[in-house]
C-alpha cells in the first residue's frame, strides 16, 4: 500500500521498490503519465528505541503466526473436505487465498486494537516477495523445456505478446493508470501473481495495485481449474492440445497442475512445460517494462534521455537472482541426479513460505478504501483479456501441438 505518514521507523523507499511513496489521495484508475514516481524518502528522525523494536517483534510474530496458519489450512483442508460436497473446492484452493484472507482478517483485528501503524515495520512485503521469486527460479529446470521446446517457446512468445498488447491497449481505452495496466497485462499474459510482482518492481507500482491484481488472478484461476478440463473434453481436444491450452491460460502454476491432472497425465506434462516456458520469459518482460517506463512513461518533457545507469537503477535486480537460481538448479539436477530432487524440494518449500509471508503482509497492509476506488474497470479489463487469452491460446495450441507426441 502507499506509505503511511504516521508510521514510525519505516525504511526509505529503494530505487527498485515495488511501491513508491505516493499521496493516498491518488486514485488507482487515474491515468497519469506526466510525472515520475516519488523520490526515495529519507527515514524520519524518530529514534528506533526499545518500544519500536518491541512492536516490530510483535508484528513479526503476527505475520509468522498467520503464515503458519495458512500452511496448516493448505495442508489439512483437502483432507477435511474429502468425501464431502466441497471436496473438489477444498483440494483446489491454494495458499494465496488463505494467506490474503487471513491477512485481511488480521488487518481488521490490529486496526481495531490500534496496533496497525505501530507494528507496520514488520510487514516486509517487498523483501518476502523478492526472496520468494528468486527461490521460484529453482523450480524451473531449463532442461525440461527441451522435450517440447519448439512449440512451447513459439506458443509462449506469441501468446505473451498478443495477450499483453491486447490487455495494455484495452486498459488504456478504459483509462487505467499505466502502472496498473502493466500489472494486469503481465498477470494475465504470463504467470499471474508472480508476473505481476515482477512488473510491479519494474514500474514502481503501488501496493494496493499489486493487491488488487493478485486478487483478480486468484478469483479467475480457481474456476478455470474445473472449467478448462471440461471444455477440453467437450471440444474433443487431444491430450497435448488440451495441456498446451491449459498451460497457456491459467495464471498460477499450482492451478495449472491441478487442471492438468484433471485432464490426464500427458495433458499435465504438456501444461507444465508450457507454463514453465512462460514463467521463464518473466525476466524478459521485466526488462522491457523497465526500459519503457524509464524512457517513455516517466520521462519529463525536455529531460535528457536516460542512460544505461538509470535503466540499471530502475531494473528489479531480483529478476537476475530468479534467472541465476534457474540456471543453478538445472546444473545441479543434472550433476546430482535423483538425489538432487530432495534438495530442490526443500528450496521450493522455502519459497512457498516466503510467498505466504508476502501475501499475509499484503493482506495486513491493504486499505479497503483504496481498493474500492479502483471500481469495475480493472475487473472488466481482466475479464476481457482472459477471454481473449482463451481464444488465442486455443488457436495456438491447436496449431502448434496438433501432431505433437511425447
Amino acid at each position: 500500500m502507499t506509505a503511511d505518514a504516521t508510521r514510525t521507523g519505516t525504511e526509505p523507499a529503494t530505487a527498485d521498490a515495488i511501491a513508491a511513496d505516493e499521496p493516498p489521495t491518488d486514485k488507482v484508475v487515474e491515468r497519469d503519465t506526466s510525472s515520475t514516481t516519488a523520490d526515495p524518502v529519507e527515514p524520519t528522525s524518530v529514534a528506533r528505541d526499545g518500544a519500536f523494536w518491541a512492536w516490530t517483534a510483535l508484528g513479526l510474530l503476527i505475520v509468522v503466526g498467520l503464515a503458519a496458519l495458512t500452511r496448516y489450512l493448505e495442508q489439512n483442508v483437502p483432507a477435511w473436505a474429502e468425501g464431502s460436497a466441497v471436496e473438489d473446492v477444498g483440494a483446489a484452493i491454494e495458499y494465496p487465498v488463505y494467506a490474503i484472507l487471513l491477512g485481511l482478517l488480521g488487518n481488521v483485528a490490529v486496526t481495531l486494537l490500534g496496533w496497525r501503524d505501530r507494528i507496520a515495520a514488520a510487514f516486509r512485503t517487498e523483501f518476502f516477495i523478492k526472496t520468494g521469486l528468486v527461490l521460484l527460479g529453482a523450480s524451473i529446470n531449463l532442461a525440461v523445456i527441451a522435450s517440447a521446446a519448439g512449440p512451447a517457446i513459439a506458443q509462449a512468445i506469441l501468446l505473451i505478446s498478443g495477450v499483453f498488447l491486447f490487455t495494455w491497449w484495452l486498459a488504456g481505452r478504459f483509462g487505467l493508470d499505466d502502472k496498473l495496466r502493466a500489472l494486469l497485462a503481465s498477470a494475465v499474459s504470463i504467470c499471474g501473481v508472480s508476473a505481476a510482482i515482477a512488473a510491479a518492481g519494474a514500474v514502481r507500482a503501488r501496493r494496493e495495485q499489486l493487491a488488487y491484481t493478485a486478487s483478480l488472478v486468484i478469483v479467475f484461476a480457481l474456476p478455470s481449474i474445473f472449467i478448462l478440463p471440461w471444455l477440453a473434453d467437450v471440444f474433443g481436444l487431444s491430450d497435448a492440445v488440451a495441456g498446451a491450452w491449459i498451460g497457456g491460460n491459467i495464471d498460477t502454476t499450482a492451478a495449472v497442475t491441478a487442471a492438468g491432472a484433471l485432464a490426464g497425465e500427458e495433458a499435465l506434462q504438456i501444461a507444465s512445460i508450457v507454463k514453465v516456458t512462460q514463467n521463464a520469459l518473466m525476466g524478459v518482460v521485466a526488462v522491457a517494462l523497465t526500459a519503457y517506463f524509464t524512457l517513455r512513461v516517466e520521462r519529463r518533457p525536455g529531460a535528457a534521455r536516460p542512460g544505461l545507469g538509470e535503466l540499471w537503477t530502475r531494473f528489479p535486480k531480483f529478476v537476475l537472482g530468479f534467472m541465476a537460481a534457474s540456471i543453478i538448479a538445472t546444473w545441479y539436477l543434472d550433476a546430482a541426479g535423483a538425489d538432487g530432487k530432495a534438495t530442490i524440494a526443500v528450496v521450493n518449500d522455502l519459497r512457498v513460505w516466503f510467498l505466504i509471508l508476502a501475501f499475509v503482509s499484503i493482506g495486513l497492509e491493504v486499505r479497503v478504501a483504496s481498493l474500492r476506488e479502483a471500481g469495475w474497470r480493472p475487473v472488466a479489463v481482466f475479464a476481457s483479456a482472459t477471454v481473449f487469452n482463451l481464444a488465442l491460446a486455443l488457436a495456438l495450441a491447436s496449431l502448434l501441438f496438433r501432431n505433437f507426441s511425447a
